[in-house]
C-alpha cells in the first residue's frame, strides 16, 4: 500500500495527522540532516499502521518534504 506523506521538520511537538486513508501529515522534532528525519518518519508510520513484521520504506522524496512510502504489512 502506498502512502503520501507531507513532512514538517524541526517542530516543537511530534504529530501524525491522517488526512485520508492514504495521505498523512507528519510533524517531527528531528532536523532534515543525516537521515534523522526520514528514520523518524518511517518509525512513526510503522507505529501508526501497526506494522511489526512488515516493511515500511520511502519510495520517493528522500530529500523532499513530500514523500511516498510503501507499507507492506505481510
Amino acid at each position: 500500500m502506498y502512502i503520501k506523506v507531507r513532512v514538517k521538520t524541526k517542530q516543537k511537538a511530534e504529530l501524525l495527522k491522517e488526512i485520508s486513508k492514504d495521505h498523512l501529515e507528519i510533524s517531527i522534532k528531528e532536523p532534515a540532516e543525516r537521515n534523522l528525519a526520514n528514520s523518524r518518519i518511517v518509525e512513526m508510520v510503522r507505529e501508526h499502521f501497526k506494522v511489526y513484521n512488515g516493511v515500511v520504506r520511502i519510495v520517493s522524496g528522500h530529500h523532499s518534504p513530500s514523500k511516498i512510502l510503501d507499507v507492506d504489512k505481510k
